[in-house]
Parts: structure tokens; sequence; C-alpha cells
């Protein structure tokens, strides 16, 4: 399997897509007005304390205040301030990764400073989601400070390696910190594997310095951007190639490599060509495509993928596939198509939370295994966590996936001001409708006989249509003299009406 990543910078935002076998399968936008916030820390103020939810919010200087689970503080939550030895002398003992609910629900009092790591952006209504286990990640470690434990990539599988890169962190780890060693640490050099724990280590006195200086809510750590930290967490020997289309974050990338993974600069190129770099590697027909509901496969058969507040429902249609095999064949081929398609669509759009997937009916058990098999073969791929449950007895598989960052759509596309998102506006005959009733309401509590009404050039077309017209049938029915007006600045399926001198808008209380 070839994989590329493909870097398309502009001034008002920065794309970063990522290609297998030529087919984006993940894309990334960064703009200045949203940048990536997931893995900056802040020292911040508890906000208000919720027994019941068993959970906290928490003030770090945004609009909406973050909310922390109590699942997802650690003891050690109070030991970056200096009550914490006056409440609690266990300091310096081994701590446990998470509290007793019951335990954070007594001890966390509002208004008290707490150190958080933002693990989940804000998704619509809903803030950001925060941890008290806070960690800074580096190219070849991820160092977790008031921890003990040293854990290993379950990707690396050589357990000579896993050995080795153990005896490393022992020998280099000061006390009182935790580390994780990341897969691109396979056949790394301890020298530079100590580099890499040096610049960590830097990065957390900062933010112990700046904790003791700045009173909260404070951003002490804010995480690379989101194309350093692409090229930083995913950017491994198995990709093939990196293709930028701006030499200043080319050389960027290049100089950061050249001190982390030299022999992986020579993969990154500058793209030269005058043809938009989407364009070239057929990135941005995929990408016009991604807020299209009906997704076709190679086969002929289709999906109708439908986000919705609870859930997200993935339909699977046989459409042109016409098979030359039984129907117990056929229906296998086109599921196991969209098995495929649906792991990536899940990756591009990136789909979160509960998936229910409908496919096309089989009677056979080996069958529906076989489907259900490809599925998390092709989920295995997916950085996300996914948990599948196999096909139950009406051909339905509920799966759940992580999200930690608001879907990719609503980053490029903003909600139709005219329909609000639903999709569906009014038709010709409900804005009429619409119009009556009005005149109804109006009739009944109003003496004047003479009206305007704005409407939008195709009610207005639709209205004088005709001799004996729609506009004419309601002045006769309710013995009035209305007047319609073309405005092209009011909406499909609205309309304003004004007082016979066509100035002021009536309003009537419904």
């Amino acid at each position: 399997m070839t994989k590329e990543i493909i870097i398309n910078a502009t001034n008002e935002e920065t794309r970063i897509a990522i290609l297998e076998d030529s087919n984006l399968v993940e894309l990334f936008v960064e703009r200045p007005e949203y940048e990536r916030m997931v893995g900056d820390i802040y020292k911040a103020k508890v906000s208000r304390v919720l027994p019941g939810m068993q959970a906290a919010f928490i003030d770090i200087g945004h609009e909406q205040n973050a909310f922390l689970h109590f699942s997802d503080v650690t003891e050690s939550y109070q030991g970056h301030f200096a009550d914490f030895d006056q409440d609690n002398g266990e300091k310096n003992q081994k701590k446990k990764k998470n509290c007793n609910v019951f335990d954070v629900a007594k001890k966390m009092k509002k208004n008290q400073d707490i150190l958080v790591q933002i693990i989940k952006e804000p998704i619509g209504t809903k803030g950001c989601r925060v941890t008290t286990e806070v960690s800074l990640p580096g190219r070849f470690l991820v160092l977790i400070p008031s921890h003990n434990h040293i854990g290993i990539s379950k990707k690396i599988s050589n357990q000579k390696e896993r050995k080795r890169l153990k005896n490393i962190a022992r020998q280099i780890l000061p006390p009182n910190f935790g580390l994780i060693i990341r897969t691109v640490a396979e056949g790394v050099n301890d020298k530079a594997i100590k580099s890499d724990l040096n610049t960590l280590i830097k990065s957390w006195q900062k933010i112990e310095k700046d904790i003791k200086e700045h009173p909260a809510p404070k951003l002490v750590y804010k995480d690379m951007a989101m194309a350093s930290s692409i090229i930083r967490d995913l950017f491994s020997a198995d990709v093939d190639k990196v293709v930028i289309d701006s030499r200043k974050l080319m050389h960027e990338i290049v100089s950061y490599l050249k001190y982390v993974a030299p022999k992986l600069a020579q993969k990154v190129s500058y793209y030269r060509s005058k043809n938009p770099i989407f364009d070239e590697f057929k990135i941005e027909r995929e990408i016009e495509k991604m807020s299209e509901s009906k997704v076709w496969l190679r086969n002929g058969g289709y999906l109708i993928i439908e986000p919705t507040e609870a859930l997200v429902s993935i339909d699977v249609n046989s459409g042109k596939f016409i098979g030359k095999q039984d129907h117990e064949n056929n229906s296998l081929k086109i599921n196991l198509e969209a098995a495929r398609e649906i792991a990536r669509q899940a990756r591009l759009r990136d789909l979160g939370g509960l998936i229910v997937i409908d496919f096309i009916d089989m009677n056979f058990e080996e069958n529906k295994q076989k489907v259900y098999n490809e599925l998390r073969r092709e989920f295995n791929k997916d950085r996300s966590i996914t948990k599948i449950e196999e096909l139950s007895r009406f051909g339905l598989i509920e799966m759940t996936r992580q999200r930690v960052r608001p879907s990719v759509l609503r980053t490029i596309n903003d909600s139709c001001p005219v329909c609000d998102g639903t999709g569906l506006v009014p038709t010709l005959n409900t804005s009429v409708a619409r119009i009556e009733r009005w005149i109804q309401r109006y009739r009944s509590s109003r003496g004047d006989r003479r009206i305007t009404i704005r409407v939008p050039a195709d009610l207005y077309n639709y209205m004088n249509q005709g001799r004996y017209n729609r506009r004419l049938k309601l002045m006769w029915k309710y013995w009035m003299k209305i007047k319609l007006v073309k405005d092209t600045s009011i909406n499909i399926g609205e309309y304003k009406v004004f007082d016979r001198f066509n100035k002021s808008v009536i309003n009537l209380e419904k």
C-alpha cells in the first residue's frame, strides 16, 4: 500500500490530505481563526462541581467552560498547586491512574486552580472535554508527569526491540515521570531518544514556571500547528512521500525532520506545477463529494450517509449493480465493497459517536461473518478507537467511533441560512397557503383592505401565473387589494407584508 501526505497552504487555510493507494482517506483543515486545540494545556479554575453528573465544569478562559468527567481525574490533579501539601501528604507516593469519583466530588471545590489538557475539541454547542492526566507528545516519546509507568506501542511487535527500548527508557527517565514509547521509535538509537526526552522535559519545566507566575485561566502549553503535528505523529517510514506547495512550510518541516529523523527529510518535496496541488492529485473532486449523502461504489451500488443528532445512519443499496450470480452472492459482493467504502468515509468525514449500518440482507451466516470481518479489517487502519458489534437479526451493524474534533464538513461548510441545515425549503404551494393564513389573521384583526406583499421571484411568478391567478383568487376571496412585489433580497419560502404605502412592515401576533 502506498501512502502519501499532500499539504496545500494558502493565506486563508492549510489543508492536509492523507492518501492510501491514491485514495483520499483523511482530510485536516486549519484556519487562523480555528486552530487545533487538542493537546493544549491550561492552568484553569473549577467553575462548578456537579456530583450528580460525576463531572465538573472548568473555566479555561474560553466562551464555553470545558467539561471534566471524574473518570478523567487522576489523584495527582492537585499536586501542581501549593494547597496540595496541606490537604494531602501523599505527593511522593505512587499515584493510581484514576480517583474514586466520590473522593473527587468531596475534594474538588469551586474556584480551585487545576491543570487540565484538552482531549476533545468543542463540537456544536458542547464545550471541549479535558483531563487532568497531562502528557507532552514528542517525535519518539510521550512524557507523562507525575507517573512512574513506562509503556511501549503495541505496534512494535519485536520482543527484542521492545526490551531494548524499555531499557533505554529506564536509564534516561528522571523520577516522577512516566513515558510512552511511540511506534516511530523502533530502530532509533538511544541518543535520538534521549534528545527527544530532554526537549520534552524542558517544555515541562517551562509549563511549571508559567503555572507559578500566571493566574488562572492561562494557556501554559500550545501544541504544534496541525501540519507540524501531523508530520510528527503520522510521518513514519511507511509514508512514501510528502508534497507541499508552500516553500516556507516545507522548509519548516524539513528543518524539524533533520533534527528528529534525518532519513525522512529526503521524502519531502516542493510542488512546482502551476496546476493547484489538490487538483493534480484528484483530491479537490473528492472534497466536493464529501457533503453529498449519496456515495457511489465501484461496482454500481451506493451508500446513503445521514448524520443526525443521535447517530449516523448508513444504508447500503444495490443501485446499478447487476450481478451474474444468485441474489446471495450478489448481495455479498455489494456488502463487501460497501464495508471498505464505509471505513474510508468514516475516516474522511470523521464520523463519530453511534453509527448504524444497514447492509443488504443475506441468508447465510458465513456471508454475514465475511462482511463483519471485512469491516473490522478496514477499520483497523483507523487511528480512532472503534467498537463494532456483529450483524443483528435485522441485518444491522452497530458500532461506535471516537471523535476528538468537529467533523471536517463543519469546518469547510456552513449551514444553509434558508433551510437552516435541514436541506428542505417550503414548496410554492406551501408558501401561498402560509400567505393565505396570514391574510385570514390580518382580516380578523385589521380593517385596512390594501396591502403589499414582497416575495422572491419564483413565488411572484407562481402567484401571477395565468389569467385567473392565485393573487386574484385571494383578492376575491378576502375582498382585498393585494399588490405583489418581486424582491430578490428575500429568501426562498419567505415573504414580507407592508402597509398600503409600502413603507412599514405589518407584524401580527400569531
